[in-house]
């Protein structure tokens, strides 16, 4: 087991409380327990009502103390919290009968007066314990937050993140939640004043097992495994004049990052959210005007550090939709023998030859709703604010164009779909460059097929290995997406072996 790690701090008053808790919230998750001591009055009630109001996004929340009812269950926006407080429980027998043993699954747990429980506390935990600070003021307090076992992690993490703002000038900033992602990556933004930022706890993603030619998952399809990627080719994409996030503050490192902040108008409007055709179209014009373009393969990270994009090559295409047969279809009760498998992988080798062979471009990879920010103020395709490309790679053109007009979250319906490819073939003709229409429409079939078997098999695993079940949701629409692309003639053989093979999701 790991060995503790410590760090103490002073908290003059609320606002201070408030900050720290905020700060740890961004950097734990679900499964994760937070035992809060010291003696009465000390602080650890409105120690953990700051963090639930950050988790929840309501600074008036109405938090009880759970002294008499001893367990306060919310229902949150990131994940599920139970707040318990064992003053009245005379020793670990007892946390069977209020549901501390065992803890529940997926869910933060937030423990006063943890003494209470004696030997009965997770191993992987992490502990604040405050006392009084008179001589700084009657609010003030002395906090000591150590973490045990993997939780020191965590806690040398906060001690870097707190390090990290205070160095930056943001340390007294007001914290406000921002919706995650399915990424280890995590935000917050910092307001101070009439300005907001955008904070970025960018972990370093770990390797995994190596199970792929002695690769990872991640290192066998090309995603960033730090911030630098990020750093990268945010410069590289204003530098040819689009409409990406300043960085004011990078610590490298640590991947921390303090950015500038596009707002929220997004892409999308209505119940249930519909693409905004307007907003569609600049992003339409944004892509046609970025694969028109002759663009560096190498970016600058800092002076001295370069980046080089990785090349989006037949083998991370295959690597990619493997995770149908990995985790969709054991999802659907099938489990795919080695002729089946066999079969995908020729199929689909076979079919990845021409978008190997395609010019490449920057693909930015997630380029749909979710990563776009509608940027009113600015002019024509600087209008579209992109959030999300540390994972970009060099690959067809194709690609980035399916993942907007077939937005993995949001019905894009088939005629707003044909009519902006037709407004991207228009553009790219008009541009005077070699475009080849016939061949790109079959290369986004391809690229269609391609991404939407993926995202089928990523949806599968985020729900059975992440506990995120509420990514199947999208699976049948990514169903659909997938038969509007096998209906293309050159991908016939295709479409007969998903019919004979591929069960529908679940509706």
């Amino acid at each position: 087991m790991s060995e503790p790690s410590t760090f103490a701090t002073a908290l003059v008053n609320e606002t201070a409380t408030a900050d720290l808790m905020a700060d740890l919230a961004l950097l734990v998750g679900p499964d994760d327990v937070i035992t809060l001591s010291g003696d009465l009055g000390a602080g650890k009630t409105a120690a953990a009502r700051a963090m639930i109001r950050y988790l929840a996004g309501d600074d008036t929340m109405e938090v009880p103390s759970p002294t008499f009812t001893l367990v306060q269950h919310y229902d949150l926006p990131p994940y599920p919290l139970l707040h318990a407080d064992l003053y009245r429980i005379s020793g670990s027998g007892e946390l069977e009968e209020i549901g501390l043993a065992p803890l529940p699954e997926g869910t933060v747990v937030l423990i006063e007066w943890p003494e209470r429980a004696g030997g009965a506390l997770p191993a992987d935990r992490i502990d604040i314990a405050f006392s009084h600070r008179p001589a700084l003021g009657s609010a003030a307090r002395a906090v000591e937050i150590t973490g045990y076992g993997k939780a020191a992690a965590q806690v040398a993490r906060l001690a870097a993140l707190r390090q990290f703002l205070d160095d930056a000038g943001y340390g007294d900033a007001k914290r406000q939640r921002m919706a995650g992602d399915a990424s280890t990556r995590s935000y917050a933004r910092l307001i101070r004043g009439d300005t907001s930022f955008i904070l970025m706890n960018a972990p370093k993603r770990p390797d995994g097992p190596a199970i792929h030619d002695g690769k990872s998952y991640s290192a066998a399809v090309h995603l960033a495994e730090d911030v630098k990627p990020f750093v990268a080719i945010a410069r590289g994409l204003r530098e040819q004049g689009f409409s990406a996030p300043a960085i004011h503050h990078a610590d490298l490192e640590s991947g921390f990052l303090i950015t500038e902040d596009f707002g929220s108008a997004g892409f999308v409007e209505g119940t249930p959210p519909a693409p905004t055709a307007r907003r569609y179209e600049a992003a339409t014009d944004m892509l046609a005007a970025l694969h028109g373009r002759t663009l560096p393969e190498i970016l600058s990270v800092a002076p001295h550090i370069a980046y080089t994009i990785p090349i989006f090559d037949t083998e991370a295409m295959l690597v990619e939709v493997g995770l149908m047969l990995d985790w969709y279809l054991p999802d659907r009760g099938i489990e795919p023998g080695g002729d089946l498998r066999a079969e995908f992988t020729a199929m689909w080798r076979a079919l990845l030859e021409k978008a190997n062979a395609a010019p490449r471009t920057w693909v930015l990879r997630d380029f749909h709703s979710p990563n776009l920010i509608w940027l009113k103020q600015r002019p024509d395709i600087k209008q579209v604010g992109l959030i999300d490309f540390q994972d970009t790679v060099l690959g067809p053109a194709a690609y980035d164009l399916v993942s907007l007009l077939q937005d993995a979250r949001v019905d894009v319906p088939e005629p707003l779909e044909l009519a902006l490819l037709a407004r991207y073939v228009k553009a790219r003709l008009g541009s005077g460059a070699p475009f080849d229409p016939a061949g790109f429409a079959e290369l986004y079939a391809i690229m269609s097929a391609q991404r939407n078997t993926r995202l089928l098999g990523t949806f599968a695993r985020l729900n059975r290995r992440d506990g995120k079940p509420h990514y199947l949701r999208h699976q049948p629409r990514i169903w659909t997406y997938l038969d509007r692309s096998l209906a293309h003639p050159s991908l016939s053989g295709a479409r007969a072996w998903y019919q004979a093979h591929i069960p529908p999701p679940a509706a």
